[in-house]
Protein backbone atom coordinates (compact mmCIF):
# COMPACT_ATOMS: atom_id res chain seq x y z
CA UNK A 1 0.00 0.00 0.00
CA UNK A 2 1.35 3.68 -1.02
CA UNK A 3 2.38 5.69 1.85
CA UNK A 4 0.51 8.68 3.16
CA UNK A 5 2.73 12.05 1.58
CA UNK A 6 1.70 15.34 3.49
CA UNK A 7 1.33 18.11 0.78
CA UNK A 8 1.24 21.36 2.36
CA UNK A 9 -0.12 23.10 5.65
CA UNK A 10 -2.23 25.62 6.21
CA UNK A 11 -3.84 28.04 9.12
CA UNK A 12 -7.15 28.62 10.11
CA UNK A 13 -7.75 32.51 10.94
CA UNK A 14 -7.79 31.06 15.21
CA UNK A 15 -4.26 29.25 14.01
CA UNK A 16 -5.79 25.61 13.85
CA UNK A 17 -3.49 23.98 11.35
CA UNK A 18 -5.29 22.17 8.38
CA UNK A 19 -2.49 19.35 6.61
CA UNK A 20 -3.01 17.94 3.05
CA UNK A 21 -2.27 14.12 2.80
CA UNK A 22 -1.75 12.88 -0.54
CA UNK A 23 -2.10 8.48 -1.18
CA UNK A 24 -1.71 7.69 -4.90
CA UNK A 25 -5.24 9.29 -6.27
CA UNK A 26 -6.74 9.98 -2.74
CA UNK A 27 -6.36 13.11 -0.79
CA UNK A 28 -7.33 13.87 3.20
CA UNK A 29 -7.47 17.14 4.68
CA UNK A 30 -6.99 16.77 8.44
CA UNK A 31 -5.74 18.40 11.66
CA UNK A 32 -2.82 18.30 13.68
CA UNK A 33 -3.79 15.35 15.50
CA UNK A 34 -4.74 13.66 12.67
CA UNK A 35 -8.44 14.02 13.12
CA UNK A 36 -10.24 13.72 9.43
CA UNK A 37 -11.79 16.64 8.02
CA UNK A 38 -12.53 15.63 4.27
CA UNK A 39 -11.58 12.80 2.34
CA UNK A 40 -11.53 12.71 -1.66
CA UNK A 41 -13.08 9.28 -1.73
CA UNK A 42 -15.89 10.31 0.38
CA UNK A 43 -18.05 13.01 -1.13
CA UNK A 44 -21.52 11.55 -0.83
CA UNK A 45 -23.31 13.35 1.84
CA UNK A 46 -21.51 16.50 0.68
CA UNK A 47 -23.02 15.98 -2.43
CA UNK A 48 -26.29 15.20 -0.96
CA UNK A 49 -26.35 18.70 0.97
CA UNK A 50 -26.70 20.27 -2.71
CA UNK A 51 -28.91 17.97 -4.08
CA UNK A 52 -31.91 18.27 -1.10
CA UNK A 53 -31.46 21.78 -1.71
CA UNK A 54 -31.45 21.98 -5.41
CA UNK A 55 -34.41 19.89 -5.69
CA UNK A 56 -36.44 22.20 -3.89
CA UNK A 57 -35.32 25.42 -6.46
CA UNK A 58 -36.13 23.22 -9.87
CA UNK A 59 -38.66 25.94 -10.51
CA UNK A 60 -37.43 29.21 -9.60
CA UNK A 61 -35.35 30.85 -12.26
CA UNK A 62 -31.49 32.34 -11.88
CA UNK A 63 -31.62 30.93 -8.70
CA UNK A 64 -28.74 32.68 -6.45
CA UNK A 65 -27.01 30.00 -4.13
CA UNK A 66 -24.18 30.48 -1.56
CA UNK A 67 -21.88 27.71 -0.43
CA UNK A 68 -19.97 28.09 2.82
CA UNK A 69 -16.84 26.11 2.50
CA UNK A 70 -15.19 25.45 -0.57
CA UNK A 71 -13.54 22.23 0.98
CA UNK A 72 -12.88 19.47 -1.72
CA UNK A 73 -15.60 20.56 -3.78
CA UNK A 74 -18.25 18.13 -3.47
CA UNK A 75 -21.03 20.43 -2.94
CA UNK A 76 -20.42 22.56 -5.64
CA UNK A 77 -19.89 19.92 -8.11
CA UNK A 78 -23.26 18.38 -7.24
CA UNK A 79 -24.56 22.33 -7.52
CA UNK A 80 -23.45 22.80 -10.85
CA UNK A 81 -24.73 19.63 -12.12
CA UNK A 82 -27.85 20.55 -10.76
CA UNK A 83 -28.20 23.99 -11.18
CA UNK A 84 -29.37 25.90 -14.63
CA UNK A 85 -27.04 28.17 -16.42
CA UNK A 86 -28.21 31.02 -15.22
CA UNK A 87 -27.58 30.19 -11.43
CA UNK A 88 -25.28 32.39 -9.52
CA UNK A 89 -23.18 30.22 -7.59
CA UNK A 90 -20.68 31.96 -4.57
CA UNK A 91 -18.54 29.99 -2.82
CA UNK A 92 -17.08 31.67 0.64
CA UNK A 93 -13.80 30.11 2.11
CA UNK A 94 -12.38 31.40 5.11
CA UNK A 95 -8.95 29.18 4.56
CA UNK A 96 -7.13 30.70 1.36
CA UNK A 97 -4.73 27.99 0.76
CA UNK A 98 -8.13 25.59 0.50
CA UNK A 99 -8.71 27.88 -3.22
CA UNK A 100 -5.18 27.39 -4.11
CA UNK A 101 -4.96 23.61 -3.56
CA UNK A 102 -7.75 23.22 -5.57
CA UNK A 103 -5.79 24.73 -8.39
CA UNK A 104 -2.59 23.03 -7.64
CA UNK A 105 -2.28 19.82 -5.59
CA UNK A 106 -6.18 19.30 -6.20
CA UNK A 107 -6.79 19.95 -9.76
CA UNK A 108 -7.07 16.59 -10.79
CA UNK A 109 -10.14 16.44 -8.10
CA UNK A 110 -11.61 19.79 -9.34
CA UNK A 111 -11.14 19.39 -12.83
CA UNK A 112 -12.58 22.98 -14.43
CA UNK A 113 -15.08 23.36 -12.03
CA UNK A 114 -13.80 26.99 -10.74
CA UNK A 115 -13.72 28.00 -14.15
CA UNK A 116 -17.31 27.87 -14.43
CA UNK A 117 -18.91 31.33 -15.29
CA UNK A 118 -21.67 30.77 -12.57
CA UNK A 119 -19.11 30.39 -9.77
CA UNK A 120 -18.16 32.90 -7.99
CA UNK A 121 -14.82 32.34 -5.29
CA UNK A 122 -14.91 34.55 -2.61
CA UNK A 123 -12.19 33.92 0.33
CA UNK A 124 -13.25 35.21 3.34
CA UNK A 125 -16.05 34.36 6.10
CA UNK A 126 -19.24 32.35 5.27
CA UNK A 127 -20.89 34.21 8.10
CA UNK A 128 -19.88 38.27 7.58
CA UNK A 129 -21.54 36.95 3.85
CA UNK A 130 -24.53 35.86 5.27
CA UNK A 131 -25.18 38.86 7.72
CA UNK A 132 -24.69 41.57 5.12
CA UNK A 133 -27.02 39.98 2.81
CA UNK A 134 -31.21 40.76 2.56
CA UNK A 135 -33.13 38.23 0.50
CA UNK A 136 -29.73 37.90 -1.79
CA UNK A 137 -29.68 33.90 -1.84
CA UNK A 138 -32.52 31.16 -3.12
CA UNK A 139 -30.46 28.56 -0.93
CA UNK A 140 -27.62 28.99 1.60
CA UNK A 141 -25.39 25.54 1.49
CA UNK A 142 -23.32 25.37 4.99
CA UNK A 143 -20.71 22.78 5.47
CA UNK A 144 -18.70 24.61 7.77
CA UNK A 145 -16.77 22.66 9.68
CA UNK A 146 -17.96 19.26 11.80
CA UNK A 147 -21.47 21.15 11.75
CA UNK A 148 -23.21 22.64 14.90
CA UNK A 149 -20.42 20.66 16.76
CA UNK A 150 -17.26 22.43 15.62
CA UNK A 151 -13.90 21.53 15.71
CA UNK A 152 -11.26 23.71 14.12
CA UNK A 153 -12.92 27.46 14.85
CA UNK A 154 -15.19 28.39 17.80
CA UNK A 155 -16.43 31.66 15.46
CA UNK A 156 -18.27 28.87 13.62
CA UNK A 157 -20.52 28.40 16.00
CA UNK A 158 -22.34 31.36 15.43
CA UNK A 159 -23.71 30.55 12.23
CA UNK A 160 -25.75 28.17 14.33
CA UNK A 161 -26.72 30.15 17.24
CA UNK A 162 -30.20 31.47 17.72
CA UNK A 163 -28.78 34.89 15.95
CA UNK A 164 -27.03 33.09 13.27
CA UNK A 165 -29.94 30.95 12.12
CA UNK A 166 -32.16 34.52 12.17
CA UNK A 167 -29.36 36.00 10.17
CA UNK A 168 -29.74 33.07 7.37
CA UNK A 169 -33.73 33.49 7.27
CA UNK A 170 -33.26 36.91 6.84
CA UNK A 171 -30.21 36.17 4.17
CA UNK A 172 -32.93 33.49 2.25
CA UNK A 173 -35.46 35.07 -0.14
CA UNK A 174 -39.42 33.79 0.69
CA UNK A 175 -39.58 30.05 0.16
CA UNK A 176 -35.62 29.96 0.22
CA UNK A 177 -34.15 26.69 2.09
CA UNK A 178 -31.06 26.43 4.10
CA UNK A 179 -29.39 22.92 4.15
CA UNK A 180 -26.26 22.31 6.49
CA UNK A 181 -23.73 19.44 6.72
CA UNK A 182 -22.91 17.95 9.98
CA UNK A 183 -21.35 14.74 10.77
CA UNK A 184 -23.59 14.01 13.81
CA UNK A 185 -27.30 14.47 14.49
CA UNK A 186 -28.26 17.22 17.05
CA UNK A 187 -32.04 16.82 18.29
CA UNK A 188 -31.25 20.52 19.25
CA UNK A 189 -29.77 21.94 16.37
CA UNK A 190 -33.80 20.62 14.83
CA UNK A 191 -35.52 22.17 17.78
CA UNK A 192 -33.12 25.60 17.21
CA UNK A 193 -33.78 25.98 13.35
CA UNK A 194 -37.39 25.51 14.20
CA UNK A 195 -37.42 28.49 16.67
CA UNK A 196 -35.72 30.63 13.88
CA UNK A 197 -38.62 30.53 11.98
CA UNK A 198 -37.82 27.71 9.57
CA UNK A 199 -39.37 25.01 8.52
CA UNK A 200 -37.10 22.05 8.82
CA UNK A 201 -36.19 18.47 8.42
CA UNK A 202 -32.78 15.99 8.98
CA UNK A 203 -31.64 13.49 6.82
CA UNK A 204 -29.79 10.80 7.17
CA UNK A 205 -27.06 10.14 4.88
CA UNK A 206 -23.84 7.89 4.04
CA UNK A 207 -21.20 9.41 3.30
CA UNK A 208 -19.76 7.32 0.71
CA UNK A 209 -21.60 7.61 -2.65
CA UNK A 210 -22.34 4.11 -2.78
CA UNK A 211 -24.73 4.71 0.12
CA UNK A 212 -21.65 2.89 2.32
CA UNK A 213 -19.36 4.86 5.06
CA UNK A 214 -20.63 6.42 7.47
CA UNK A 215 -24.04 8.16 8.42
CA UNK A 216 -24.32 11.69 8.71
CA UNK A 217 -26.83 14.50 9.17
CA UNK A 218 -27.99 16.79 6.52
CA UNK A 219 -30.78 19.60 7.62
CA UNK A 220 -33.19 21.41 5.52
CA UNK A 221 -34.75 24.09 6.80
CA UNK A 222 -37.11 26.07 4.55
CA UNK A 223 -38.37 29.72 4.96
CA UNK A 224 -42.09 29.99 4.72
CA UNK A 225 -43.05 31.89 1.61
CA UNK A 226 -45.56 33.80 3.44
Amino acid sequence: MQPWIQQATAQTPQGVTLRLWQRGEEFSIRLTDGNELMNSRLGGSEEALATLALEHLQARPAPRVLIGGLGMGFTLRAAQTLSPQDAVLVVSEIVPELVDWAATHMAAVFGECLSDHRVEIRKGDVGAEIRAATGAFDAILLDVDNGPDGLTRDGNGALYSDAGLRAARKALTPGGILAVWSAAPDSAFTARLAKAGFTARAHGVRAGRSGRGGRHTIWTAVRPAG
